[in-house]
């Protein structure tokens, strides 16, 4: 029952329809009996948005493309992770004052590790985009050794700098000496369901491969990895970690992972 002490949360971004965080996170509200409902908001205008926050006393809220560098001015602080990433998907509001953190990273993290030690292995990372610097940011707190291709240079480079890896350019993919392999691009999204982020010829060198595209949930980059034995992390499960953890910075309660899993992958078949 939506009451006048319900609390609320959402998602800012444009496009946000497709977004399985609204299906995720009230499923958690109702799993613990938190009087408090999840909405997805379309955002035209990010300043407005952001003022509305503060207005209406939104509980928190989840940000996504466009907006994850774009609201960083907009807040009071930001947690040191986020800082350093240079990205935002959280913002807790307490009491009026709006704090900026990065999940996304704890969310990978959280994924390759249901598969793998991250510690000393190799990881070579597709992208050079805001989710790869989380995830670049993640694996380098756990100790992996990290290597970033992207097919603009100055991107890419930029990120290598910031982060102090090795950047390799698409062509000269076969230096890497393997291990594990994570498309932190948007190849093989729908619409484009077909297309591969790397040469298939090349993923025989590595044993595990993350695609963090959940639409469709099997990318053809996950089926020819599976073809040749390899195994797989789909990309729902850094989705779900990620909201797992922002769940926890808003309520300060453990998140019922199994529930907001659950809920995240029926609705994904319903869409």
């Amino acid at each position: 029952m939506i009451d006048a002490r319900t609390k609320i949360y959402g998602l800012l971004g444009r496009p946000v329809g497709h977004s399985l965080s609204p299906a995720m996170h009230n499923a958690a509200f109702r799993e613990l009996e938190i009087n408090a409902v999840y909405v997805a908001f379309p955002v035209a205008d990010l300043g407005q948005a952001v003022a509305g926050l503060r207005g209406l006393n939104i509980a928190g809220v989840s940000v996504t493309i466009p907006y994850k560098e774009e609201i960083i001015p907009l807040l009071d602080e930001l947690d040191p992770q986020a800082a350093r990433m240079a990205a935002v998907n959280t913002v807790v509001n307490r009491e009026g004052r709006l704090t900026g953190h990065n999940t996304d990273w704890l969310g990978a993290v959280a994924a390759l590790k249901d598969k793998t030690a991250i510690a000393g292995e190799n990881f070579l990372v597709l992208g050079a985009g805001g989710a790869s610097r989380a995830i670049v940011f993640g694996l380098l707190q756990e100790g992996g050794n990290v290597t970033v291709t992207d097919i603009d240079a100055d991107r890419v480079k930029t990120l290598a700098t910031q982060f102090r890896v090795e950047a390799l350019p698409p062509a000269e993919l076969e230096r890497h000496p393997g291990g594990v392999l994570i498309n932190a691009t948007p190849v093989g999204m729908e619409p484009c369901a077909g297309a591969l982020p790397i040469e298939a010829d090349l993923l025989g060198r590595f044993r595990l491969v993350m695609d963090i595209v959940y639409r469709p949930l099997e990318t053809r980059l996950l089926k020819e990895a599976r073809a040749r034995g390899l195994a797989t992390i789909d990309g729902l499960q850094m989705l779900i970690h990620q909201g797992a953890a922002q769940f926890e910075l808003w309520t300060g309660q453990p998140a019922p992972i199994e529930v907001m899993s659950r809920a995240a992958y029926e609705a994904l078949s319903r869409k």
